[in-house]
């Protein structure tokens, strides 16, 4: 190989960031659902408003919405694959349908996911400020580093507190939006508002945390470590007992000349 086909230092360098910004991007694909887990939060609430705008009808709007939902878990299921966003998306409409046939008031439909929204956003900023960012809570294991960046990897942590102050403040704005909408605009206005804010403002806080852990130091892989770990202690047990096989074998060979 002549100095020219030897891979420089600098890109050397260039590489590792962009295997930082591949592995993270892979992660949150996995940790957030990609592109199908955003369709799947977004097509119940969608055939909600849809049906209920059309005829006023609230049992066959959330019939429709109940049936999608289970739909979406079975095509999972049968294709093998993870159902928890599918599933998640079947507790979030089932939710919103007690609480609409309850009240017999087709907005109450919202009301669940709204406070769930509320609750999460309040959960970011507590947190962050405790010092345990939700964030990193919730792609930690994604990532095989488990907790380890609280107090192994102090960039790391920095990097999800920014990315859990994010995802507070975007859901907050959120909900400012949506709670006087509760009180003021009819379910078929509310119901149209929240399918548009469905998906913008979560692609927006999935890109800042991009941004954020891209710059990041790199995971401290626990998972592996654990793993080193057990080969080394079996490499020492193996080690221990070809030790006492030699010490075995030797007084054997002493007894043999002895005798």
């Amino acid at each position: 190989m002549t100095s020219l086909d030897k891979p420089t230092e600098d890109a050397q360098q260039d590489a590792a960031p962009q295997d930082s910004r591949a592995v993270t991007e892979a992660a949150l694909f996995e940790a957030f659902g990609g592109v199908r887990g955003m369709v799947e939060t977004v097509v119940p609430g969608l055939l909600f408003v849809t049906i209920f705008t059309i005829n006023k009808n609230l049992h066959w709007a959330a019939i429709a919405a109940v049936t999608m939902s289970v739909i979406l878990v079975v095509v999972r299921l049968a294709m093998r694959d993870t159902v928890k966003h599918a599933f998640s998306g079947v507790f979030g409409v089932a939710f919103g349908v007690v609480f609409a046939m309850m009240t017999g008031n087709a907005k109450d439909f919202y009301l669940p996911g709204m406070l769930y929204t509320l609750g999460l956003a309040l959960a970011y900023i507590v947190s962050t400020l405790a010092g345990a960012p939700l964030i990193g809570v919730i792609l930690g294991p994604v990532f095989k580093e488990n907790l380890s960046w609280r107090t192994r990897n102090p960039g790391r942590k920095k990097a999800y507190g920014q990315a859990s102050w994010a995802w507070g403040l975007i859901l907050l704005a959120k909900c400012a939006v949506l709670f006087p909408l509760y009180w003021w605009a009819d379910t078929t206005q509310l119901g149209w508002v929240l399918v548009a804010l469905k998906i913008p403002p979560f692609l927006l806080a999935v890109w800042l945390t991009w941004v954020f852990l891209a710059k990041a130091p790199p995971p401290i892989d626990v998972f592996a470590e654990m793993e080193a770990e057990e080969r080394a202690e079996k490499e020492r047990e193996a080690a221990k007992l070809e030790a006492e096989r030699d010490v075995e074998r030797g007084a054997a060979g002493r007894h043999r000349r002895e005798a």
